[in-house]
């Protein structure tokens, strides 16, 4: 694949181009990683551990969660996400 270009604009924001969002699997809301190795700017997909997902699911609850516990959190956490205002 030949070098792909992308602008900054005022703000420092910048486009991803379209090829890289298809080929990562990426869209509204992803999360990226930026680093720095050799010199050079380098972008990944973020991912997140199963620790990530959990604290974020329940803040409050220290204790471990069954599965059936973690799919109710999360089919709760889209319902209020994605509720009608």
């Amino acid at each position: 694949m030949p070098p792909l270009r992308s602008k900054l604009n005022a703000q420092g924001r910048t486009t991803v181009p379209a090829e890289i969002l298809r080929e990562l699997g990426i869209g509204p809301g992803s999360g990226l990683e930026w680093h720095i190795e050799e010199g050079a700017v380098v972008v990944r997909k973020a991912r997140y551990t199963s620790e990530d997902i959990r604290r974020a699911l329940f803040p409050k609850r220290p204790r471990a969660h069954s599965l059936g516990e973690l799919k109710e959190g999360i089919a709760d956490y889209i319902r209020e996400k994605h509720a009608r205002r």
